[in-house]
């Protein structure tokens, strides 16, 4: 009997395509990544929550919220305009959202952040790198 697992085999080849992709990737792309991997997460802790499952829930919010994090610490706030500054304060609003939606275990906290982030990667995907 063999211990392949055929479902660890795809995630790692999955996690090995990532990691492909994210090493050859210019910033622009990066970022795209970012608004991709916390909306994935949030898909799945919406589904989390809907089957009643906290501890999966609350492990998919966490990650999409150091992904927002992480969205956050890559803006230049030296930046001129007004932008950067008004994108801090969103994905600040965006991480207590998740926060209150988690602990609340309410729905509808979690599809507001949804649609921003929807609309922000949006408009990234609209911008030409």
């Amino acid at each position: 009997m063999s211990n392949y697992n055929p479902q660890e085999a795809l995630k790692q080849y999955r996690q090995l395509g990532l990691e492909a992709e994210v090493n050859n990737a210019n910033p622009h792309r990066l970022i795209q990544l970012l608004y991709t991997g916390a909306l994935e997460r949030l898909a799945v802790a919406q589904g989390a929550m809907e089957c009643k499952d906290i501890s999966l829930k609350g492990e998919q919010i966490s990650k999409a919220i150091s992904i927002i994090g992480g969205l956050r610490a890559s803006l230049d706030l030296e930046a001129p305009g007004e932008l950067p500054a008004n994108l801090d304060q969103l994905y600040e609003y965006m991480e207590v959202r998740l926060l209150q939606a988690s602990t609340a275990n309410n729905q509808e906290l979690l599809a507001e952040v949804i649609e921003l982030l929807k609309t922000l990667k949006s408009g990234w995907d609209g911008i030409a790198p």
